[in-house]
């Protein structure tokens, strides 16, 4: 084993193979705050990737509503389940300052070998049964509410800033990890990161089939197909990613679930790295930085797995802490936070979520005037009417944007005007 630096860990870490990083990284931010469940994005995908024979039960893109629901059915609680065995109690957080966490427990790959029937396996892993795949929709709308009662509400109703009963929809697609556990897994060397955009890709003629990437992968996300006796996953739509979508004018263009998103949560982007450290190199003028790095109101799935996932999610603000805690680590109490009481920079960017297909690379904010004043937790939230501009890749304005909605009056004219 190899060690890496995995920097959403805080420390460095084993992997099966030495440290490379892309020139440029896929990554993405997801509002679950903004979801309202319509899997228009699942089904944007489905209708692009997966709709031939063998495919019935590829979903490489799907919304699933926790805490009970999953798609195969409990992937991360039995994750979870199989690090603790290997590490009992020790996978924990450090508390040496909220920007200072390590993670001090062991990730998938130094837990590899150490549960009973694992073997010399290098991932930490277990393949899902027929019956687990089975059910892409298990538990939709399904709430948590009084302690072991599924679906009921609690009698003491719900106040902000945690509901006692609750759920909410996480959106998840491949993540195109840092350190892919597909990748550490196959014994054909069958997939790859593209080195120019980290996109994950399975070689299909290399392919045989094994699903090591299957069981390795904590999310689940490449799956095998019997006709073709293969494995496929999320391609990251990288033809539009590369500008070659005949709409897109051959600038970068987002994907077909995010550039389908009705609820607007969704933001893709190209960032750079690092070659030496692995980490986003600093870029104040890019949206997905300032969310991510500056702000850090977007947080990964799973961080303890140590996959050093590129898709981040701003957590749902009215969900109990720990449970939080448990998905997306330490940081969500401030996380929350900022998103609940956001900066004006903040308040703009977010109003650049699934405005335009075309990848947003750099921002710039006009300011406005100031429209509301309220207080959030005590403490007093201005709003101000600014004005936030998106370019292309080539620095083209693409997008204009403001943080009021404007109104639009239609003229007494028309059939159906009232």
């Amino acid at each position: 084993m190899a060690t890496v630096r995995n920097w959403q860990l805080g420390r460095d870490m084993e992997y099966p193979y030495e440290e490379h990083h892309p020139a440029r990284q896929f990554a993405f931010v997801f509002n679950t705050n903004r979801c309202i469940g319509c899997q228009t994005c699942t089904m944007a995908c489905k209708s692009t990737w997966s709709l031939s024979r063998g495919q019935e039960f590829m979903w490489w893109n799907n919304v699933e509503t926790k805490p009970y629901g999953g798609y195969p059915h409990n992937w991360d609680l039995k994750t979870l389940a199989l690090v603790e065995e290997a590490n009992p109690g020790g996978q924990r957080w450090s508390e040496n300052g909220e920007d200072q966490k390590k993670f001090e427990g062991q990730t998938i790959f130094e837990a590899a070998g150490k549960v009973a029937g694992q073997g010399q396996e290098r991932v930490l892993g277990y393949l899902p049964t027929d019956d687990e795949w089975r059910y892409p929709n298990i538990y939709e709308d399904t709430a948590k509410g009084p302690k072991g009662r599924r679906d009921a509400i609690d009698g003491e109703g719900a106040t902000l800033p945690e509901h006692k009963t609750w759920f909410f929809y996480l959106q998840r697609i491949c993540n195109h990890c840092s350190y892919p556990a597909c990748v550490a897994a196959c014994p054909r060397n069958a997939i790859y990161k593209r080195p120019e955009d980290g996109i994950v890709l399975i070689d299909q003629k290399r392919c045989r089939g094994y699903r090591k990437c299957v069981e390795a992968c904590p999310y689940k996300k490449p799956m095998y197909r019997s006709t073709t006796r293969t494995s496929e996953k999320c391609i990251g739509c990288y033809p539009r990613v590369e500008g070659k979508d005949p709409l897109s004018g051959g600038q970068p263009m987002e994907t077909r679930c995010m550039s389908a998103c009705v609820g607007k949560i969704r933001m893709q982007g190209l960032v750079d790295i690092d070659a030496n450290t692995g980490d986003w190199k600093e870029d104040q003028e890019s949206p997905l930085y300032h969310l991510v790095k500056n702000e850090k109101i977007a947080l990964p799935l799973y961080p303890q797995f140590g996959t050093e996932p590129n898709g981040y999610y701003i957590p749902p603000r009215w969900v109990p802490r720990p449970y939080l805690h448990q998905m997306f680590g330490p940081g969500v109490d401030a996380a929350i936070d900022n998103y609940v009481r956001p900066s004006r920079k903040t308040m703009a960017i977010l109003q650049l979520f699934r405005v335009t297909q075309q990848i947003i690379f750099k921002y710039k904010i006009e300011e406005g005037p100031k429209i509301f004043e309220t207080e959030v937790n005590g403490e007093t939230l201005e709003i101000f009417d600014d004005t936030v501009i998106g370019f292309d890749e080539d620095g083209n304005e693409i997008t204009r944007v403001t943080v009021e909605e404007p109104f639009h009056i239609r003229e007494g004219i028309y059939a159906n005007s009232i």
